[in-house]
């Protein structure tokens, strides 16, 4: 039996001031919109965060083994956990469990003691970038950001590019929205959530 067909865009960008994940709201499944409100940036603490593509009950239970290993990790060591060691750890689950594979395409970002974004594939292979894109919207999305991206560019300026990028990709995938936007912000400061809507 040919299985249903789902989809999305998720996108990241890291620059000197933080990173900026994004990401639409629709859940699809085949020809059929089922939600158009789904959160698809999940925190992992407060200064971590996971875009989600893929298999949903997968990136549920993955995400809640890194919250679990990110509360462990405090506790003994008395210091949060950094973007790359958890990227790193998350790899290693993936890449342990090849066999019978999470089917994901993750984007991990954070600022804990400086800006790290990296995506993961099914098989945990780890790549730290400046910039990346998942789901089935990817290739329109990663074409507008290599557009825009700008080392020097401030974390207002990423959050308008992450935007652009995902509403762009929902113009030409079926399966992602670009009705509503949901945009991760991680800083120094912290971490700040909204969702950005268009009528059009």
């Amino acid at each position: 039996m040919e299985g249903k067909k789902t989809g999305t865009t998720t996108v990241g960008i890291k620059v000197k001031e933080g990173v900026v994940l994004a990401a639409d709201t629709q859940a699809s499944l085949d020809h059929m919109v089922e939600t158009l409100n789904i959160k698809k940036v999940l925190p992992i603490t407060d200064r971590i965060a996971i875009t989600t593509a893929g298999s949903v009950g997968d990136i549920q239970a993955l995400a809640r083994t890194l919250e679990a290993q990110a509360r462990y990790y405090q506790f003994t060591w008395g210091r949060p956990m950094t973007t790359r060691a958890m990227a790193n750890l998350l790899s290693n689950i993936l890449n342990e469990n090849k066999g019978f594979p999470y089917m994901v395409q993750i984007i991990i970002g954070g600022y804990v003691d400086r800006p790290e974004l990296a995506s993961v594939d099914a098989l945990g292979g780890l790549v730290f970038e400046n910039y990346t894109a998942t789901g089935s919207g990817s290739p329109f999305a990663i074409a507008i950001i290599e557009d825009g991206y700008r080392e020097d560019m401030s974390i207002e300026e990423a959050k308008e590019l992450a935007i652009r990028a995902v509403r762009t990709a929902g113009k030409r995938d079926v399966y992602t929205g670009e009705r509503k936007v949901q945009v991760v912000v991680i800083t120094k400061d912290g971490m700040k959530e909204e969702f950005v809507e268009f009528k059009e």
